[in-house]
């Protein structure tokens, strides 16, 4: 969501994508990290009637950069390709952690969006990225889904007596590409 008004230019893209590869990718979200993230998703969604899915990616492929693709355009890939969109209640969410870019972005299904403004998932992105810059991958990313949480409460809290009969639409185990 947050978009800064300097992008690099293509060959220090290009680079920063090269460099980023799937093992530095892992370095930053290891096992234990990611089943962190798994279990706040899973508490969060026992809060609120939202589906929250996370994806990790080290870096686009070369084609991609080479296009200009950006890191919304391949949240919204995403989006469609994993049917976060595909959800009962409209509510699926997804958090898009694209590495190599160094970019948070978030698409959120129509039964949510409408109903959250662009300030508060940008809240949300910035936090996370001020965390990665310092190195601090899991530390903020659990912080960001907690305020993620606390504002899909606020839009689609979980009804008192609903919490025995919830599905879970979407998997909680966020995917490392």
């Amino acid at each position: 969501m947050p978009h800064n008004n300097t992008s690099p230019s293509l060959p220090t893209r290009l680079l920063r994508h090269l460099r980023m590869t799937r093992a530095a990718a892992r370095r930053a979200f290891p096992s234990t990290t990611l089943k962190a993230i798994q279990a706040s998703i899973g508490a969060g969604e026992r809060e609120h009637r939202a589906q929250v899915r996370v994806i990790v990616e080290a870096a686009l492929s070369l084609g991609a950069v080479r296009r200009g693709d950006s890191a919304r355009q391949r949240a919204h890939e995403l989006f469609s390709h994993y049917r976060i969109w595909d959800t009962e209640e409209n509510c699926g969410v997804l958090v898009y952690i694209n590495l190599a870019d160094r970019k948070v972005e978030i698409v959120a299904d129509r039964g949510i969006n409408a109903r959250v403004t662009r300030e508060q998932w940008q809240q949300v992105c910035r936090a996370m990225t001020a965390g990665y810059a310092q190195g601090e991958y899991e530390a903020s990313t659990l912080q960001a889904l907690a305020s993620l949480h606390e504002i899909l409460r606020e839009v689609l809290p979980r009804e008192p007596d609903a919490a025995g009969d919830m599905h879970n639409e979407l998997s909680d185990k966020p995917l490392l590409l």
